[in-house]
Formats: C-alpha cells, sequence, structure tokens
C-alpha cells in the first residue's frame, strides 16, 4: 500500500507558504507506518518545534492501473475521505535550504492521518465537495475540491506515468490555505460535505 502526496494543489496555500504555483503535480511518498487511522492521538514528535497541520481530501484506489488515461481515472476510485498531512516545518525549512529531499519532515510514523472512509455515490462530482477542519471547536481551514489545481483524474493520469497505483492506494491531493502550528492536547475534527469523517488528538 503506498500512500501519494500531492504539494501545492491550491494556489493560495502556495502563495501562503511563499511558494511557486506549479505546472505539473508534484508528488512524494510516505511510507505505509506513516498511516494513522480509527481515531488514533498522534505524539507530538520529539525532533520537531513547528508541527502543522494539513486538511485534504484522500481518494482510495479500488482498482490496479498504469498509464490511467485521465477519462477513465474515475473507473479507478470509488472512496473517499480527509486526512491531515502531518508536517515538521521547521525541519521541511531546513532540508529545503540545503537542496535536501524533505521525507523526514513529511513521512514521519503517524504523519499521515486518515478518516472514515465515504462511499462514492453514482454520479457525484468528486470536484465540487466542501471540507473544513476544525481545531479545538474553531474552523482552520475551509476547502471545496472546485479550487484545486489539478483535479483528482489529472493526478490520478499523471501519477499512474511514474508508480503502477494498486487497491487500496491512497492519494492525499493537497491542501488548501489555512495551514498553522499545532500544540499538545490540540483536537482535531473533519467534516466532509457537513459530515464528521476524521478525528485526531495531539498528545
Amino acid at each position: 500500500m503506498k500512500i501519494i502526496c500531492i504539494g501545492r494543489n491550491y494556489t493560495e496555500h502556495a502563495k501562503e507558504l511563499n511558494n511557486s504555483v506549479p505546472s505539473d503535480p508534484i508528488i512524494f511518498l510516505k511510507p505505509k507506518t506513516a498511516l494513522l487511522i480509527d481515531g488514533k492521538a498522534l505524539y507530538y514528535p520529539e525532533f520537531t518545534n513547528d508541527l502543522q497541520y494539513e486538511c485534504e481530501l484522500v481518494v482510495r484506489m479500488s482498482k490496479n492501473g498504469k498509464y490511467i488515461q485521465e477519462k477513465f481515472a474515475h473507473k479507478y476510485y470509488n472512496a473517499i475521505s480527509l486526512g491531515i498531512d502531518f508536517t515538521a516545518r521547521d525541519v521541511q525549512q531546513k532540508q529545503k535550504e540545503k537542496g535536501l529531499p524533505w521525507e523526514i519532515a513529511k513521512a514521519f510514523d503517524g504523519s499521515a492521518v486518515v478518516g472514515n472512509f465515504v462511499p462514492l455515490q453514482e454520479g457525484q462530482n468528486i470536484q465540487q465537495l466542501n471540507f473544513e477542519l476544525k481545531i479545538n471547536d474553531e474552523s482552520k481551514q475551509i476547502g471545496n475540491t472546485t479550487d484545486m489545481i489539478f483535479s483528482v483524474d489529472k493526478l490520478i493520469a499523471y501519477a499512474s506515468q511514474f508508480f503502477t497505483l494498486n487497491i487500496g492506494d491512497l492519494i492525499f491531493t493537497g491542501t488548501p490555505s489555512g495551514v498553522g502550528s499545532l500544540r499538545v492536547t490540540d483536537e482535531l475534527v473533519g467534516y466532509l460535505e457537513g459530515k464528521e469523517v476524521l478525528s485526531c488528538l495531539i498528545k
């Protein structure tokens, strides 16, 4: 099982981190050990002083595929949820300044929280979904998949040029603006189309 993540897929998020808007999807991977499910808590990693949240739509693959054409990509997934791409922002910045890969800031154990999956309904438009992240009951991120730079189907077509996509693989599709820092005892709750699908406590 692979966790494929997309960076800078919302223009306003790229701007808030002073990053350029990409011309092609930016892909990075997380290992299986990054997966955190069933409402389990995340223990604040000792190697960072700036743990940040990034809430995003997660798509679960339901078929194996390679070189998937964009027009057929919708046949390869059948369930969606929300996820949190936890990021050690200070570690990431140091790695970027040195021109080094930043997996240690993005792919550490527990860095990919995933909520409960919801089956996609027939005819449902995955590019018109509302989602929201609240922290301690305060709204922090509000997004709509309409605002993605690269659509879900385009992401699948692009990623499948490089990786065979397998049943059960997860695709984190990018985060909207509003990312920020976390503290111990913070409680994160994610809503997809107004329904709670994700919760995670920082310990």
